[in-house]
């Protein structure tokens, strides 16, 4: 099954961009454009030399950042309720065997 590619148009502060994507897709590229636009809008008020180029770096690190380090916090979640779930379960199994006896 193949899927076919559409043209997106994207623009990120005063450039457009065409980006081909699947239909399925699209609603996502869209909105991940949005908030790249944003964070470089962002760091276009608060930056010296606001080259696109620069600003493009500097928003893709950013938005990395928040990316690790939100899923380092889901991990540790992760881990967290796996945990729950470990200690749970022994006291069921504590309480079954307790009953069957």
């Amino acid at each position: 099954m193949t899927t076919s590619s559409e043209p997106v148009a994207l623009r990120l502060i005063d450039r457009e961009f065409l980006i081909a994507c699947a239909p399925e897709e699209r609603e996502g590229l869209l909105e991940s454009a949005a908030y790249l636009d944003r964070k470089m809008r962002e760091l276009r008020a608060n930056a010296r030399t606001p080259g696109f180029d620069r600003l493009a770096v500097l928003a893709a690190i950013s938005i990395t950042h928040e990316f690790l380090a939100l899923r380092k916090q889901h991990s540790g979640q992760d881990q967290s309720v796996g945990d729950s779930l470990a200690a749970m379960r022994q006291k069921l199994e504590a309480a079954l065997d307790a009953q069957l006896k």
